[in-house]
């Protein structure tokens, strides 16, 4: 448990380097472009992504370390930490982001994590935002969004190939905000007498990569019951992870 914490704190300490090196750099840029009215318009366009992006980075880390177990109030401590460095970030004026976590089920404190027998898995982040900046002739007052969602999407079926061994395969379907998405890590367990168990190259485990964000697995494995479980972890290419459950069907 220690170690995965502090592998959370590690990855969110990077996101705040990644926000503050973003938001640092086009800073400069927007004070600099003020020299020409259009360049300070096109300045100001590009500091307002940076914020967005900024603030995109931290609901991701947030998620991460959620999705993998930590506590779902680290979004909101994380976003007061991001608000804190971007009002001492501009020294020309006030510099303020509030936000809002959704509440609304099925969200608690901005997070949906769901691990279902029905063959669907999420986990998702959604936060309202406004940023405000005044200050040297700059005026901002933007409201944004941001949802980050993550969704896996199973299917299982099987063959008897003689007496209780069957060939299992499952389908597994990657989603990034709805669109396929990959993955940099798949993990299938299946049900045998109440215990989860990991096929391996003893029973003729291979998966199927096919650079859609779809993934055939298929394995071989002594099962006495005519119905079981599946269960699939998937961790995406943001590091979020996601998990499903089903039942497997014979054809």
């Amino acid at each position: 448990m220690t170690q995965k914490s502090n592998s959370g704190q590690i990855l969110l300490i990077s996101i705040f380097i990644v926000a503050l090196l973003l938001l640092s750099s086009e800073l400069y840029i927007f004070e600099v472009g003020k020299i020409t009215h259009e360049t300070e318009l096109n300045s100001l366009e590009d500091f307002v992504l940076a914020i967005k992006l900024g603030s995109k980075h931290v609901v991701v880390g947030s998620l991460v370390n959620a999705s993998h177990g930590g506590p779902l109030s680290s979004l909101s401590l994380n976003l007061q930490e991001w608000s804190s460095l971007l009002g001492r970030q501009y020294q020309f004026g006030k510099s303020s982001l509030a936000y809002t976590l959704k509440d609304a089920s099925p969200y608690s404190s901005g997070i949906w994590i769901y691990q279902g027998t029905d063959g669907y898995g999420i986990a998702s982040a959604y936060v309202s935002f406004n940023y405000k900046l005044s200050g040297r002739e700059t005026a901002i007052n933007q409201d944004f969004f941001i949802n980050v969602t993550s969704a896996v999407i199973i299917e299982s079926t099987f063959q008897v190939v003689g007496g209780d061994d069957k060939r299992i395969n499952v389908t597994i379907s990657v989603l990034n905000e709805m669109e396929p998405a990959l993955a940099n890590q798949i993990l299938i367990s299946y049900e045998r007498s109440g215990v989860w168990l990991v096929p391996d190259e003893a029973n003729d485990y291979t998966i199927s990569d096919f650079g859609t964000g779809t993934y055939v697995a298929s394995f071989v494995a002594d099962i006495p019951a005519s119905s079981f479980g599946v269960s699939t972890q998937v961790v995406d290419t943001r590091g979020i992870l996601v998990q499903a459950n089903v039942t497997s069907v014979q054809i």
